[in-house]
């Protein structure tokens, strides 16, 4: 119980940090609706200052992008905390805060048409160093309008 209980401040605490305390993110609206051990979810609203293509209210790619690249990180640092549950707290939030994005491949599939967006991910592979991680992204009629691949150091 008290291990359960533990787990969900960790998860709390990161979850508003990302939401609440990287300026990015504020900027660009993006809430985490769902964050534990092996998914996260992400949603982003549509505002003036997020659209690409401006006479067709489309987001913009370099948003999409970067909403695949949070949410695979976010994914990454919940399997990385559910593998190293046996290290210190400041431990994991050294690591944590040494995390890097090494490598992100986006395939744009439609158009970023919508008032809406949620983002989630998967881990595909987890090692001691570098996690890969598959995520997707969603407009409001549930289409994918981009998929994502994301890998991630570990460093320190």
């Amino acid at each position: 119980m008290l291990e359960k209980i533990k787990d969900k401040v960790i998860f709390e605490t990161i979850k508003n940090k990302y939401t609440h305390s990287v300026p990015y993110h504020k900027y660009l609206g993006l809430k985490v609706s769902k964050f534990d051990f092996k998914s996260a979810e992400m949603t982003l609203s549509i505002k003036n200052e997020l659209l690409g293509n401006v006479s067709r209210g489309f987001l913009h790619g370099g948003v999409t992008a970067s909403v695949l690249d949070s949410i695979g990180g976010l994914v990454a640092i919940g399997d990385f905390i559910s593998n190293n549950k046996d290290k210190s707290p400041d431990d994991l939030k050294n690591r944590i805060n040494h995390m890097g994005t090494i490598d992100l491949r986006v395939d744009y599939l439609l158009p970023g048409e919508g008032k809406k967006f949620n983002a989630n991910g998967s881990v595909i592979r987890a090692g001691k160093r570098v996690t890969v991680c598959r995520m997707e992204m969603h407009n409001d009629k549930n289409e994918c309008i981009a998929l994502g691949t994301g890998t991630y150091l570990w460093s320190k």
